[in-house]
């Protein structure tokens, strides 16, 4: 009769034990690096350029789709926009962001400016190191759930 030796599964079990929670945060990383920066909140740069406008027709914020109408000064000629917001008074000024490939006359989709421009740049580095944070505490309590008290079994 052969009796398995327990120390001959240890080393196998141990990179499965240490294998599996560091493939499972590296997927996770991987995950949320394809996904972008829509997952930490951070939305994609507008191309084109801030321009100061003035509400013309202000928009109710009780209507779902609310779109106000703002003119604002773009080469040298006062332009109508429809801009995504509500809540604006007449008169009201706003920066608003005019994209760059405006066409020549007609009404212009305008988006309201960013009020916080240079806050985003070390948000996503920041979420992607508390990611990985995260995916290394979860792998190392996993690591030592498996593991258990540590103490060796008895042989009999």
């Amino acid at each position: 009769m052969q009796v398995s030796d327990p120390a001959v599964k240890r080393p196998v079990q141990r990179w499965l034990q240490v294998g599996i929670p560091v493939a499972t945060g590296v997927l996770v990383v991987v995950l949320a690096w394809l996904v972008g920066p829509g997952l930490f909140g951070i939305g994609a740069d507008v191309a084109g350029a801030p321009v100061e406008a003035q509400v013309t027709k202000p928009a109710a914020c009780s209507v779902t789709g609310a779109v106000e109408t703002v003119q604002f000064p773009l080469g040298g000629k006062t332009r109508t926009g429809t801009l995504d917001g509500c809540g604006h008074g007449k008169d009201e000024h706003v920066q608003v962001v005019v994209p760059d490939n405006v066409p020549a006359d007609g009404t212009v989709a305008v988006t309201a400016s960013d009020t916080s421009s240079g806050s985003q740049d070390a948000r996503a580095p920041i979420a992607l190191a508390l990611l990985l944070f995260s995916c290394f505490c979860g792998g190392m309590y996993a690591y030592l759930v498996i593991r258990g008290s540590g103490r060796p079994a008895l042989l009999s």
